[in-house]
């Protein structure tokens, strides 16, 4: 905070970016929370023969927000896994991963750097199954993409490193990139594996269809089971309610700190400007009461001490108000008595 009692660039921009991550953190910590709210309330629904009646009996044929757990089966085809024999599934990742190390021109440190430089997801219909055999009943599964929480196994990871010449590292210090190596990995949504499906539960022409809610609910296809699944969400509500009263509580620190100062400040204004007017008054009796020598001497004095004569010249507010013994018995940092301006430097005042 300067001198005039405004709060400083590096206060407001701290203060401003407290703030906008504090709230950019309240509104993630609302979503989760309403994402929550409605994973708990929805409806479990058995994967079973009763399953068409408790739609046909429903508003719509629809449960809007549904729980159903079952086993993948593909409809036609499979995808065939390209690392491992016998792994057969419905939806396939492959990704290509770079990692390298990266100089940091400000902490003047080498920094692990990971990047995707090549993904494919190859996707099957598939349907869920109850896993008793026997049961007529399936759910096709509509977007898997589109789940929030797709549960996909790694079936295949390898790290291939770059092999490097002498001249390419020589290079590759001079540039600031050290390339470490590729991960290649390889996940698949396997036939046969146990699915948490959370969305819109439809019946459409003696068909059942899982599929994206509609109201901006999430929709979910996990390998957790449904309670893991909720304590997971709740758990991840509980840290964005923990990052946000952090940063709320430095918002509102860096507030009290900037309003404290401007009352501090402000209360220190008044405070000289009260003794400056209780010395024009003691001045002015001084004056009144002294003779023509006596008054040209007051004029001249020090207005610390009223004793010695002014004798130095405070910069850069250019007041001549003191002796140098008072100028040095100021308290740090030393400011102007006159208009509380800190002092910068003092020039010798010399009458002659």
């Amino acid at each position: 905070m300067d001198t005039s009692g405004r709060p400083s660039a590096v206060q407001l921009i701290l203060l401003g970016t407290s703030s906008a991550v504090a709230a950019a953190l309240y509104s993630v910590y609302r979503h989760k929370v309403q994402a929550a709210r409605e994973l708990k309330g929805a409806k479990k629904i058995h994967l079973g023969e009763d399953l068409k009646s408790i739609l046909t009996d429903a508003p719509g044929k629809c449960v809007p927000y549904a729980v159903i757990e079952g086993a993948v089966r593909s409809v036609k085809e499979t995808l065939n896994s390209q690392f491992v024999e016998n792994c057969k599934g419905v939806i396939q990742r492959l990704t290509l991963q770079e990692h390298k190390m990266v100089w940091n021109r400000t902490t003047h440190l080498w920094n692990d750097c990971e990047k995707i430089i090549h993904q494919r997801t190859n996707t099957v219909p598939f349907d869920l199954v109850p896993h008793e055999e026997g049961t007529g009943v399936a759910v096709r599964v509509l977007k898997p993409l589109d789940s929030a929480d797709l549960g996909l196994e790694t079936v295949y990871e390898k790290f291939h490193p770059t092999i490097q010449s002498f001249t390419d590292v020589i290079g590759h210090y001079i540039s600031g990139e050290r390339p470490k190596g590729i991960q290649e990995t390889e996940e698949m949504l396997k036939v046969g594996a146990t699915i948490t499906g959370v969305g819109e539960l439809v019946l459409d022409n003696n068909s059942i269809r899982l599929q994206p809610p509609k109201q901006g609910l999430q929709y979910y296809l996990s390998s957790q089971d449904f309670d893991t699944l909720l304590q997971r969400q709740e758990s991840s509500v509980k840290l964005w309610k923990i990052l946000t009263v952090i940063f709320g509580f430095a918002t509102c620190a860096t507030l009290f700190f900037i309003l404290r100062r401007q009352y501090l400040h402000r209360r220190e204004r008044q405070r000289m400007k009260q003794m400056q007017e209780e010395f024009r008054l003691h001045e002015a009796r001084l004056l009144g009461a002294a003779t023509e020598e006596e008054r040209e001497t007051l004029k001249n004095a020090c207005v610390v001490c009223l004793s010695s004569v002014k004798s130095c010249v405070f910069l850069e507010c250019g007041h001549v108000c003191s002796c140098s013994e008072c100028y040095q018995a100021l308290p740090e940092p030393k400011k102007c008595p006159i208009c509380r301006q800190e002092i910068i430097r003092v020039v010798p005042l010399y009458n002659s």
